[in-house]
């Protein structure tokens, strides 16, 4: 049996337009990828049926038609297809003695998951905004968060993040590899993929640690200031129904943005020489979406009220004649 090390040598002398790649991930450690092979698993039934839940929800009860539940929907549409850029091929990886993973596929991987993951960075942001026109603002909230504001801030955070993704996937996939072609990560992301580099990469790592402060320092500052200002509006409120009401709204956000941004910051802020957690990065790709529905519903009484709404209705069958 081959070492990780006699493994590389022997793959040395191939191409860097390699056709595929080899993800070592936790390659030599079978009980430990068995036990993350069940983990990823649960987390992923669960991301897809929490967050499958708040969008049925959010569209079928009337109540829900606000800006706050279209965001939260966009939001959990975008952490189905995050998973789903994903997910799959850590449970074959794990699951698998054969580790391949073809250079296509590693492509999309790349621009699907940190166009998905970037684009979460600027809608969480937008949310916020949502929730400081709501506390703040709220006899001009329906004014401001029109639908047609609504409909630009959901659109122009999916294609700035597209957008970013596609310049930082492009300029990845440039760097010379020279055949090196295993990566010890889970999956396919840039800052594993850098560490292939048999040229100085002081540019990619310049500009990733650019990209990294715009996509995830910014808009975290914002977030920031906006619930700075929140905070100082609820304080104001002399009712403490009011006030516990005003809280409970934001509290939520606040732990989505703390458990994402956290991991992210962390991940992509350092220089990829230093090396990437595996754990961190399973953390927000496959244990944060998870945790999102869990998070927006638990303490959320207008989505128990549209729970119960939606099973207590009796199915119309009139239209069945």
């Amino acid at each position: 049996m081959h070492s990780k090390a006699a493994w590389e040598k022997q793959n040395k002398g191939n191409q860097s337009t390699a056709e595929e790649f080899i993800l070592l991930g936790l390659s030599g450690q079978p009980q430990l990828e068995l036990l993350l092979f069940m983990l990823v698993l649960i987390s992923y039934i669960i991301t897809l049926l929490g967050n499958f839940t708040i969008i049925a929800v959010s569209q079928l009860d009337p109540r829900l038609h606000t800006p706050m539940y279209f965001f939260l929907s966009n939001l959990s549409f975008l952490d189905i297809c995050y998973t789903s850029s994903l997910g799959p091929q850590l449970l074959v990886n794990f699951h698998s003695t054969c580790k391949a993973i073809s250079w296509g596929s590693c492509v999309a991987q790349l621009y699907i998951s940190l166009g998905l993951g970037s684009t979460e960075c600027f809608l969480l942001a937008v949310m916020a905004y949502d929730r400081y026109a709501a506390v703040c603002q709220p006899l001009r909230y329906a004014t401001i968060m029109s639908r047609r504001l609504c409909l630009l801030m959901a659109s122009s955070s999916w294609l700035s993040g597209m957008g970013t993704s596609l310049v930082q996937t492009v300029l990845t996939l440039q760097v010379p590899r020279c055949g090196q072609n295993h990566i010890d990560h889970l999956f396919f992301e840039v800052p594993a993929v850098l560490t292939l580099a048999c040229t100085d990469i002081s540019f990619n790592e310049a500009e990733l640690f650019s990209v990294g402060v715009i996509v995830l320092v910014v808009p975290v500052s914002l977030i920031l200031v906006s619930y700075g200002y929140i905070g100082a509006a609820v304080l104001r409120i002399r009712s403490a129904e009011g006030r516990r009401k005003a809280f409970s709204t934001c509290t939520s956000h606040l732990t989505v943005v703390s458990i994402f941004y956290g991991p992210g910051i962390y991940a992509y802020l350092q220089p990829p020489s230093k090396g990437q957690s595996k754990i961190v990065s399973l953390f927000y790709t496959m244990v944060t979406p998870m945790l999102n529905p869990l998070i927006y519903t638990l303490r959320n009484k207008e989505v128990h009220g549209a729970l119960r709404r939606l099973l207590q209705r009796k199915p119309d069958l009139t239209g069945w004649a």
